[in-house]
Parts: structure tokens; C-alpha cells; sequence
């Protein structure tokens, strides 16, 4: 029988196995052209819905906090991935944001007093290195903006992970959630429209796609990735998050027939070893700080 633990942590890990289809939702789905939109419309319906459903609203010094992590989860980070998206190729932009494990860790040394072992260095080293042999390709152009963005995102999420854990919310999960989503939503909603313009009419397909969206990837995921924050260290957590490239690479060979090559086979493994040995290895390492 599974422990509680390990419980948290395979439930937790179904939420970067969610995002890890995006990729599939939004190019087989969603109107080309509109990354934007579909960050607009997987948050805030979602959100609003939580808080319909939970019939919460933030209390005291939780109207500014959830408004802080809904633009640090959601709302910055969406739309820097969007700029990174659109100037980089997306290996190079996974691979960027493969460093937030390492960054996550390194916060929580301050915000949280957590320490930084030589095991979680090796580990999430490992894990960038894996990422880049999974979905990084020889011809990969750099752009400086792009590269900005992608680290600014990193950074941005990788901040709102460790803030949602020294902010423990005494409302329930489901609320917190639509606080957040509904938070970032409202923040991309006008930049969505200044860039993109009104949305185009939408197809039954969709409609589809953007309904998976806004319920499995963002209601259903999100307040499962939160509940791991609350239970799990912030930096077992995010190390979680290497997965994502891993379930894209891998729906892509089998869903769209694209190449998967040895090398990509050992990046893969090399992401699994490093989430597998961050989250369940237990012997004494070396601190760091």
C-alpha cells in the first residue's frame, strides 16, 4: 500500500504531466496564434468557478497576498513564457526553465530556512542537463529578450512556489486556487487584448480545447499542485515540474509521430533519475549554505 507521502508526491506529479499536453490541446485544438487567449481563458474561468464553487473570498491581508501569487503563478509567468515562446525555440526555453528546482532551492534557504545540499545541486544539474539532451536541438537559435524571459519566468514562478509555502492560506485549497487563477487571469486579460486583439469566433473544437484547459489543466491541476506545496518542501515540489518537457516529448512521438531519438530517450531518464532521487533518497549529504 502506498505511504501518504508517496501518495502526495504521485498526485502532485500529475499536475507537470498536465501541462506536459498543452502542447498537444493548443496545437491540435485551439486557434493558432493565440497563446495569450488560452492563458487568459485557462485561468480566469477557472478561477472564477473555484470561487463559485468554495463561495470564499480573501479575508484581511489575503486580498494583496493572492494577488501576489496569482500574478507570480499565473499571471507574470504566462506572459513571460508567451515572449519566450515566441522568441526561442521551444528546447532552449525548456531547457531555461529546467533551472528553477535550483532556484526554488536557493530561496528557500532564505524565505524558509530550508538548506541547500550538494544532493539537490547534482540533482537539479542534473536535471537541466537532462532536459536539454530531451528537447534541446544542435541548430537552436539564442535571442537575448527570449533568453531574459525565459530566466524572468523561472524566476518568477520559482518565487511564487516558495511564497505559496511560507504563505499557508486557513482557507480551504480549492478557494486559494481560485484566488490565484482568477488573480492571474484578470492580469492577463488586458494585455490579451492589447496584444492579440477580441478574441476570434471559436470552433466546437475550440471550445473543446480551451474547456480542457481552463478545467483539467488549471482547476484540477492547480489545486493539486498546491496541495503538494503545502505538504511537500517547495523544492521537491518544483523538481516535480522536469516532468512536463518529459509527457510533451513523449505525446509528440506518440500522438503527432515526431522523432524520439536515443539521446532524448537518455535525457528522459536522466529527468526521472533526478525527480526520483530528490524526492525519495534519504541518505545524509553535504550543506551547502
Amino acid at each position: 500500500m502506498l505511504s501518504n507521502r508517496t501518495g502526495i508526491v504521485l498526485t502532485t506529479a500529475l499536475t507537470p504531466a498536465i501541462w506536459g499536453t498543452t502542447y498537444l490541446v493548443t496545437t491540435e485544438l485551439l486557434p493558432p496564434g493565440r497563446p495569450l487567449l488560452a492563458a487568459v481563458i485557462r485561468a480566469l474561468p477557472a478561477g472564477l468557478l473555484l470561487i463559485a464553487i468554495t463561495r470564499r473570498l480573501p479575508q484581511g491581508i489575503w486580498w494583496w497576498r493572492a494577488l501576489v501569487l496569482g500574478v507570480l503563478n499565473i499571471g507574470a509567468f504566462f506572459a513571460l513564457l508567451f515572449v519566450a515562446a515566441y522568441r526561442l525555440p521551444g528546447g532552449v526555453a525548456a531547457t531555461v526553465g529546467a533551472i528553477q528546482p535550483l532556484i526554488v532551492a536557493s530561496l528557500s534557504v532564505g524565505l524558509l530556512g530550508d538548506r541547500l545540499t550538494l544532493r539537490t545541486t547534482l540533482t537539479a544539474i542534473a536535471g537541466v542537463a537532462g532536459v536539454s539532451l530531451l528537447v534541446l536541438r544542435a541548430d537552436a537559435r539564442l535571442d537575448a529578450l527570449g533568453i531574459l524571459a525565459a530566466v524572468g519566468g523561472a524566476v518568477v514562478m520559482a518565487t511564487g512556489v516558495v511564497l505559496s509555502k511560507r504563505w499557508t492560506s486557513p482557507a480551504p485549497l480549492l478557494a486559494t486556487t481560485g484566488w490565484q487563477l482568477t488573480a492571474g487571469g484578470l492580469v492577463l486579460l488586458p494585455l490579451a487584448f492589447f496584444v492579440e486583439g477580441p478574441p476570434p469566433a471559436l470552433t466546437g473544437t475550440n471550445v473543446a480545447g480551451y474547456a480542457y484547459l481552463a478545467i483539467i489543466g488549471a482547476a484540477f491541476a492547480y489545486a493539486l499542485w498546491f496541495r503538494g506545496i503545502r505538504h511537500l518542501s517547495a523544492t521537491n515540489v518544483t523538481f516535480l515540474s522536469l516532468l512536463s518537457p518529459v509527457v510533451a516529448t513523449t505525446l509528440g512521438w506518440l500522438v503527432l509521430n515526431q522523432e524520439l531519438t536515443a539521446l532524448q530517450a537518455l535525457g528522459g531518464a536522466i529527468v526521472l533519475a533526478s525527480v526520483v532521487a530528490q524526492n525519495y533518497t534519504r541518505r545524509k549529504v553535504p550543506v551547502l549554505t
